[in-house]
């Protein structure tokens, strides 16, 4: 039976950008040739949603009531889709499973209204203080966390992993020959509602230092921080550029950044990557046509909402002890910065 993946193959879109359209997520921005395309294909396939028969339906997860907490607003969604797709693919899942989704809250100055405690299990994207978490939901069992992981001897999560995700950058870097290599990264927080935040040291950072130091090419003058949206990734290679401080080859902690770096530096007339060799982070739709496009840390982030639902839905059906579910990455070697 054809499946989403099978209509990404044909059509050589996203399975995310897929599934919204054969969705009609009206929300989506594509174009009318793109859906139609889609659509077509789809049905050239005889592809129809998979769906759990009624009769396989466990009777602990039939009528489930699960609920998803995103640390973000839309806005900073749609700015940086990473943890877009993280929810896209665990509504894919819900949809796939014939399952409702409950309710999605978001992170703001209030805490949500209404009892958290009817549901049956929180999904938890985004690094959200546990404490306040459970001051909502005080089933802490039936908490899983994706993308942040609080306690692995209380807590589920799903991760990815970064030490992994920074050996593959770093290794390409080094065997192309550079040295002089730059890292551009954001601030990260532990979020609480009223929109206070704990600022902690973030993640690709920590494993970045560690391989430079171990290398002998740790540069704290190659250390850059920005914010994770197209404009920072621009505005920080501009301020590189007018301080004569620009690396050989530079990583960005993520592809939105990295794509405004690549207009920046087509501004400035610098090649990439035959004078600046860049990688970004997340493989974002966009990395594959960005002006020079992305070599990138794909970072499978659909699956990694999909086993989010899997693993509550395991809760509920009666596992008691936690698990932490650790999703490896993949490098895309594309133009900006290329080899093999």
């Amino acid at each position: 039976m054809p499946t989403i993946k099978d209509v990404a193959r044909v059509t050589n879109f996203s399975t995310t950008t897929v599934w919204r359209v054969l969705q009609n997520d009206q929300t989506l921005s594509v174009t009318d040739e793109t859906r139609n395309k889609i659509i077509a294909a789809a049905s050239q396939l005889n592809y129809r949603p998979l769906r759990k028969k009624k009769g396989a339906v466990d009777k602990k997860t039939a009528n489930v009531k699960i609920g998803v907490l995103i640390w973000c607003s839309p806005e900073v969604e749609y700015e940086d889709p990473y943890f877009l797709s993280i929810r896209q693919g665990l509504e894919m899942r819900f949809s796939e499973l014939d399952l409702t989704l409950s309710q999605i809250y978001r992170l703001g100055a209030q805490e949500p209204d209404g009892n958290l405690n009817e549901l049956d299990g929180l999904i938890v994207i985004g690094a959200i203080d546990p404490s306040e978490v459970e001051r909502i939901y005080s089933r802490p069992e039936r908490i899983v966390f994706v993308n942040c992981c609080p306690d692995s001897d209380k807590y589920d999560s799903v991760v990815t992993d970064f030490e992994q995700a920074l050996a593959l950058v770093m290794n390409h870097f080094f065997a192309l020959g550079y040295r002089d290599i730059g890292f551009v990264g954001g601030d990260e927080f532990i979020h609480r509602f009223g929109f206070e935040k704990i600022q902690v040291k973030e993640s690709r950072r920590i494993a970045f230092e560690r391989i430079a130091k171990e290398k002998g090419i740790f540069n704290p003058e190659r250390m850059f921080q920005s914010d994770w949206s197209t404009m920072g990734g621009y505005h920080t290679v501009k301020d590189m550029v007018q301080q004569g401080n620009l690396p050989r080859a530079i990583f960005f902690a993520s592809d939105p950044m990295a794509i405004g770096a690549l207009k920046a530096l087509h501004e400035v007339g610098v090649s990439v990557p035959s004078e600046v060799a860049i990688i970004g982070f997340d493989d974002i739709e966009m990395a594959s046509f960005a002006r020079v496009p992305l070599t990138t840390v794909k970072i499978y982030t659909e699956q990694m909402g999909r086993t989010a639902v899997d693993m509550v839905l395991q809760r509920i059906q009666g596992r008691d002890v936690p698990l932490k579910s650790v999703v490896p990455s993949r490098l895309v070697v594309r133009e900006s910065c290329g080899g093999t």
